[in-house]
């Protein structure tokens, strides 16, 4: 299973906002051009976005459902990729302070995928989530401005030592 988290400077209510908007999953995932909605109200359960896959000269037609949502905290897709087979996509996000921690995790439902699934086909979807999460959260980030993103030294926890002696000298 292919689990991989990031903490993004906004909060867990923008994170889902981005999450929450079926026009902004090209943004986010990695591999899609243009979302085309096919069933549903996007992340109800059952709601589906269809979109196509280029890899060179190769155009796959996916679609991906969402199969479980709690609003502002889980969503989960079945990402349906035609003959290469289905798999689960996880999202959680959780509150870490006032920022969001999210939680992916993948694997393989059904077809060649899960009967190739091993270490190597591990590392890539990795990799894919890395760029993924920081796609989300450039996306994340940007959307949610200063109104959203918290402010570190007002945060609980967060100690503000101010000036004091030898401020200012390197």
């Amino acid at each position: 299973m292919a689990v991989r988290h990031r903490l993004i400077q906004a909060s867990p209510a923008a994170v889902w906002d981005v999450l929450a908007d079926g026009d902004q999953y090209v943004k986010w995932v990695v591999g899609p051009s243009e979302v085309t909605p096919k069933a549903g109200q996007w992340p109800q359960v059952g709601a589906t976005i269809a979109y196509e896959v280029r890899l060179g000269p190769v155009r796959l037609n996916n679609e991906s459902v969402v199969r479980h949502c709690v609003a502002g905290s889980e969503l989960e897709l079945e990402a349906k990729a035609g003959r290469l087979g289905t798999a689960r996509i996880a999202i959680e996000l959780r509150p870490w302070g006032e920022q969001c921690l999210v939680i992916v995790d993948e694997h393989p439902l059904r077809g060649p995928g899960g009967l190739l699934h091993n270490v190597g086909v591990e590392a890539l979807i990795q990799v894919r989530h890395r760029a993924m999460l920081a796609r989300l959260a450039k996306l994340c980030e940007s959307e949610a401005g200063e109104l959203c993103r918290p402010n570190p030294a007002q945060s609980t926890g967060s100690v503000d030592f101010g000036p004091g002696p030898g401020a200012g000298r390197a």
